[in-house]
């Protein structure tokens, strides 16, 4: 499974390409790149084929033809857009895509573990501000797994 790490600030060009951070084209690992509109974010959610075939494992556990199960793949599915990268590794954002984050010239890409998202910068970092400050007045923590022996 793919791990993306870090935040990268890349600049769209006038046709609306954005190179992809060289990190995050290596854990793609040759998988087709696709992105949706973030549920929660004035964001674009981006992963590799993989996870969005790992979201419809998850959304056939709902009952088929259930309100739920229609809301939740008209949501995820009905707006993911495949982005094939280009022999420089830049990727088209579509018009829709760009207006849901609100973005201009430049676009955060932020690692999201198994996944990686695509914001306007100044949103972005507001938006880390205000979890840094929920995490910490929450007293959030992490339990730790234990270590596989290898």
């Amino acid at each position: 499974m793919a791990l993306f790490l870090d935040t990268f600030i890349n600049r769209i060009d006038r046709k609306g390409r954005v190179s992809v951070p060289a990190p995050f084209r290596a854990a793609l690992g040759g998988q087709t790149l696709v992105g949706f509109p973030s549920f929660k974010y004035p964001a674009v959610q981006c992963a590799g084929l993989d996870f969005m075939v790992r979201l419809n494992e998850s959304v056939s556990q709902v009952d088929l033809f259930s309100d739920e199960h229609d809301d939740l793949t008209a949501t995820l599915f009905a707006d993911t857009k495949q982005l094939p990268l280009d022999g420089e590794g830049r990727i088209v954002l579509p018009p829709a895509l760009v207006e849901h984050a609100g973005l201009g010239e430049t676009a955060a890409f932020v690692g999201r573990g198994p996944h990686f998202e695509i914001w306007e910068p100044k949103a972005f970092e507001k938006y880390k501000a205000e979890a840094r400050r929920r995490a910490l007045e929450k007293g959030r923590t992490l339990r730790q797994l234990p270590l596989e022996p290898r």
